[in-house]
């Protein structure tokens, strides 16, 4: 931070300040870099098929395409391949969910609810807590 420069006695103290907090930030952020937040939340992705990774990944990459220049045929690509990632996503959970609703009505699917029941109350547990 004393290679970055001394901070001079101001008028103000506002000022003196103001300089002080600029000389501090970018400092510390060449140092320890720049994050972008919290933890990520896993999602819940398995009913996901090719057609949803697929459908997905074109609108990420149309979202790029937006980011760096917001023209209107990328704007209007990017809703185009946003509308056919939730349709592809809304598709491939109905099937998934009608598969496991019919396998939940044989005598394994038994088996499955209370598997999902133990994993669900697991992860709602709170680690930190001690009995």
């Amino acid at each position: 931070m004393l290679g970055e420069g001394l901070w001079e006695e101001g008028k103000d103290a506002e000022d003196m300040w103001l300089k002080m907090a600029t000389c501090v930030r970018k400092v510390v952020s060449v140092v320890f870099s720049v994050s972008r937040g919290g933890k990520q939340v896993g999602k819940d992705t398995w009913w996901w098929n090719d057609e949803v990774q697929r459908a997905i990944i074109e609108k990420k990459e149309c979202f790029k395409r937006l980011h760096l220049d917001k023209s209107a045929a990328n704007i209007e690509s990017y809703n185009l391949a946003k509308r056919v990632a939730e349709r592809a996503v809304s598709v491939a959970k109905g099937k998934a969910y009608d598969d496991l609703y019919q396998r939940l009505a044989t005598k394994e699917g038994e088996k499955d609810i209370y598997r999902m029941a133990r994993i669900r109350e697991r992860k709602t547990r709170d680690i930190n807590q001690i009995k």
